[in-house]
């Protein structure tokens, strides 16, 4: 089959990388892509939210299944349009509808649905610039440290966590009134402070049954010992260790298996990823985040530790037989490291000639995310650029490994923690 793969980073290479292992798989395009898809399958440039120009893309390249990488066309409603569109509708596209992706455009939705559905999560309420006073009195019957959240999508950047409560209320006026986040905070969730040690769970669903996925748990800040601004993601390790199978119980059970019947229940159309971002609080887990897609940096350690053929479960999840398929995980550890441009998450410049690919050989996994090709050279065109993943029996050899292959790479201003998987 012919695919069509939306979306430019990290997590579009590794998935490419992953369906093409597939004998299901004929060929696969890449919208808009980067350096790294380019060489293994067929980029288009295009944009994922120009729902007309992936209809001619479509059907010019007879493409028989959509995978949608990031949350944008998704929120945006690109289930829905394939739907709705007659020459489309028999193409299934995996992701979930507009209504069903609220779980991760709003954060007052999700919120709504975990306390419907008895998930346990923070205690919170919403806030709008007309109700910033009672906001600011309800930030008042909370300890600090105060957690400020933009209802929409703030691509990463919408969550706000300070000490001091004079601080906490004028931010909530920056969101509300002064509109920080534009549209996305017109809206601002205030939740009680979770204190724990965070991991990602994901779960491929076809609205009926699911299959959890390998577990990770990725490093958001830039700098080192987690100090400094949000960034997309520094890096990731999968398994977890501090994952216990009694834990991972806990989070099927009370997380997991909820999650897809409420899903059930409110009769949202779902097929495809649910990315659980949870916080284990004693010996218990709690839901921080939904997102309605695959991470990145950790689809680069998931999907090297799949076994399972991804096209055929796609294909599961297409046709709601998901529950027939058997999902395998391969025992060795995975950890990649990211490689960011100088500057980032601020400022930064693209451009910037990357050396050392070619002596990486087979020893780990670059996968591309903002790159591009330029005359024959591989540039630097992104904040976040390469990701270095590699296998061990441990996630400390693995790490050991992705760092010695990081020593082959350069580009000007190359910047990587150097303590990915430090607290564990």
């Amino acid at each position: 089959m012919k695919i069509l793969l939306l979306g430019s980073g990290g997590r579009e290479h590794a998935l490419t990388w992953k369906m093409l292992q597939s004998n299901q798989c004929e060929a696969i395009f890449v919208a808009p892509g980067n350096a790294g898809t380019a060489k293994i399958a067929t980029n288009l440039n295009l944009n994922p939210n120009d729902f007309e120009a992936v209809k001619q893309a479509v059907i010019s390249n007879q493409i028989n299944m959509v995978v949608v990488g990031p949350e944008d066309p998704l929120v945006r409603g690109i289930v829905d349009y394939f739907k709705a569109d007659k020459v489309l509708k028999s193409i299934p596209v995996i992701g979930p509808s507009k209504a069903a992706a609220q779980l991760e455009g709003s954060k007052d939705f999700a919120k709504e649905f975990l306390i419907k559905h008895n998930i346990p999560t923070a205690a919170y309420k919403s806030f709008t610039k007309d109700t910033v006073e009672e906001g600011k009195a309800f930030l008042e019957t909370l300890k600090a440290p105060y957690v400020l959240k933009a209802d929409g999508l703030a691509a990463g950047k919408g969550v706000v966590i300070l000490e001091n409560i004079e601080e906490a209320k004028q931010e909530l006026e920056n969101m509300l009134v002064d509109a920080k986040f534009g549209d996305a905070s017109s809206k601002v969730v205030i939740e009680e402070f979770l204190s724990g040690i965070e991991l990602s769970c994901f779960v491929l669903t076809d609205g009926q049954s699911y299959k959890i996925l390998p577990t990770a748990k990725d490093y958001k800040r830039i700098g080192e010992g987690d100090k400094g601004l949000n960034t997309g993601g520094m890096g990731a390790v999968s398994p977890v260790p501090f994952a216990t199978e009694e834990f991972l119980d806990k989070v099927e059970q009370r997380i997991v298996i909820p999650t897809i019947e409420g899903i059930k229940k409110d009769q949202l159309d779902y097929k495809g990823f649910v990315f659980i971002g949870l916080i284990k609080v004693g010996e218990d887990p709690f839901v921080i985040e939904y997102n309605v897609r695959m991470g990145d940096p950790e689809t680069e350690v998931v999907m090297p530790r799949v076994k399972s053929d991804l096209v055929e479960l796609f294909k599961a999840v297409a046709e709601e037989r998901l529950e027939e398929m058997t999902l395998e995980q391969d025992p060795r550890s995975a950890t990649t490291v990211m490689l960011v441009s100088g500057g980032y998450p601020e400022e930064y410049e693209k451009g910037k000639i990357i050396t050392g690919l070619d002596a990486i050989g087979d020893s780990s996994i670059v996968f591309h995310a903002g790159t591009a090709d330029k005359e024959g050279e591989i540039v630097t065109n992104g904040g976040r650029v390469l990701a270095v993943t590699s296998y061990g029996n441990t996630f400390d050899e693995a790490l050991k490994k992705s760092y010695q292959n990081i020593d082959k790479l350069n580009f000007d201003k190359i910047y990587y923690r150097k303590d990915i998987g430090f607290d564990l």
